[in-house]
């Protein structure tokens, strides 16, 4: 096997945080190059840098033996290297061949050849022994066929790398088999690839190396016929969870149920959930990205509607048809996205605390607003000059204060806090943390999603692990547990 990629050195931060620090790594023709690494090690990064997307601070790559300090936006891909992203990058209203051969088009007399077209992609297509129809429309695709696609298409580039995103992600069994046989057979040809993924299972089934990433870092990198995953885990880990935040911890009453679920289904990704949340519990919902996690929040909250099962609150079922629906019934979240999905970005701090209790009144009074306003800018620390400030010029972890006091005003007895302190500083970190505990002693019942193991470890009463979609376990004594044994728990090899 020749050399085709070496990375040196290369450092990414943004704002002051470094998510890439001082990386090597180094992939071969032929081999499968395995990256693992916590949510948030660095691995989407490293996959941007690659592909030209962001550009490196420090460091060097060379790729087929000229080297380059940054990659233009297309370059990556006249190297003949192609990013195979999770999300599915394909025009879902034309045909395979027409995905295949968009941009360089067989053209005959000033139009598009479509049968010469079709006839070429039906050839690629069979030469991988790929069943799908060349004029068949992408929308009517499975999972695997539109990845397959995808390969087909960097294939036809002439792709020398490729770099796989989580490939199985959206896949059952039988695909994903079917897929690394593709890989098997692609690396046969002398291809390289990139291959993130956080299924161990998978990684020592077809890989070669394995790169681990923690706290954007490279911690190791092995050979895997001479490493164990016990060995991989402890590399990605490399932690105590109790030098983390040490929260006060609450009494809870067994019985005193707030929420439950009964084999709640939303297609296809939350399957047959089922758990209780008691008041003045804080209950940690643990997986990998792709777990379901953010789905099954999205229906408790109403964004989304259940398939199947039922939701009951303080003993009698409820049916959550909206956000506002389960606002007026007690429910309320914080999303993953707050930016996106819980701050008006141009608009006051008051504004933003204001809205929700404001949407029950019908007439408003300015005068009180403010007053409640800077109440609740006092209470839970929010640093800004005033109320009339845009929340737009707060940083993270003050956004994310201002979302919590409109919560607090609206007085909502069960919150969903997905990602709590996701792009919040350390010292907004604390006090996030100690805002939720004063909810869960003034009766609330929480639920915490969280990526960050230490976080979900030290905030959490119970942990409901997911995986596929599914709660797998549900994880009661928490404060005897530790990273390796969460870790092992989301992979699904406990």
């Amino acid at each position: 096997m020749s050399e085709i990629l070496n990375i040196r050195g290369i450092t990414k931060s943004y704002g002051g945080v470094t998510v890439l620090k001082d990386m090597d790594f180094v992939l071969n023709s032929g081999e499968v190059h395995c990256i693992v690494g916590e949510n948030g090690a660095g691995k989407s990064t490293f996959i941007k840098m690659l592909s030209g997307a962001i550009t490196p601070d420090h460091g060097d790559m060379t790729v087929f033996g000229k080297t380059y300090k940054r990659f233009k936006p297309r370059e990556p891909i006249t190297l003949g290297i192609s990013t195979i992203y999770q999300d599915v990058d394909l025009v879902e209203t034309l045909t395979v061949a027409d995905n295949i051969f968009l941009g360089c088009e067989f053209q005959r007399a000033g139009f598009v050849d479509m049968a010469l077209q079709k006839q070429k992609a039906q050839e690629l297509l069979d030469s991988l022994s790929i069943s799908m129809p060349a004029d068949a429309l992408v929308e009517t695709l499975s999972p695997a066929q539109k990845q397959n696609l995808q390969i087909v298409k960097a294939l036809h580039r002439k792709s020398r790398v490729l770099i796989m995103d989580e490939p199985t992600a959206s896949l059952g069994e039988e695909e994903s088999a079917a897929l690394i046989r593709l890989i098997r057979q692609l690396t046969g040809t002398g291809i390289g690839i990139i291959y993130i993924s956080h299924y161990l299972e998978e990684v020592f089934d077809i890989g070669d190396m394995v790169t681990v990433l923690k706290n954007g870092e490279a911690t190791g990198c092995y050979r895997i016929d001479e490493c164990t995953h016990e060995m991989i885990i402890q590399k990605m880990v490399g932690r105590e969870a109790s030098l983390f935040y040490r929260r006060e911890r609450v009494p809870i009453d067994p019985g005193d149920v707030v929420l439950e679920l009964k084999g709640v289904t939303r297609e296809p990704l939350v399957q047959n959930i089922s758990f209780e949340v008691r008041r003045g519990e804080i209950l940690g919902i643990g997986g990998l990205v792709g777990s379901g996690r953010t789905e099954l929040a999205r229906v408790i909250f109403g964004s989304d509607r259940i398939s199947s099962g039922s939701i009951i609150k303080n003993g009698m079922p409820i049916s959550v048809k909206s956000p506002r629906h389960a606002i007026r019934m007690g429910i309320c979240m914080l999303g993953e996205d707050r930016k996106q999905d819980g701050l008006f970005m141009s608009r006051s701090i008051l504004e933003n605390i204001r809205i929700v209790d404001n949407e029950k009144k019908t007439f408003v009074s300015p005068i009180k607003d403010r007053a409640s306003s800077k109440n609740m800018i006092d209470l839970l620390k929010v640093k800004a000059t005033d109320s009339e400030q845009e929340i737009q010029y707060l940083s993270g972890g003050n956004q994310q204060k201002c979302i919590i006091a409109r919560w607090i005003l609206s007085k909502c007895d069960i919150v969903i806090f997905d990602e709590p302190t996701k792009g919040v500083d350390i010292g907004a970190r604390e006090d996030i943390y100690e805002l939720m505990v004063s909810l869960a002693k003034e009766g609330k019942a929480i639920i915490m999603i969280s990526s960050d193991m230490p976080e979900i470890l030290s905030m959490s009463d119970r942990i409901c692990v997911m995986r596929e979609g599914a709660v797998t376990h549900i994880l009661e004594n928490v404060q005897q547990s530790n990273e390796e044994e969460l870790l092992k728990y989301y992979m699904g090899i406990a």
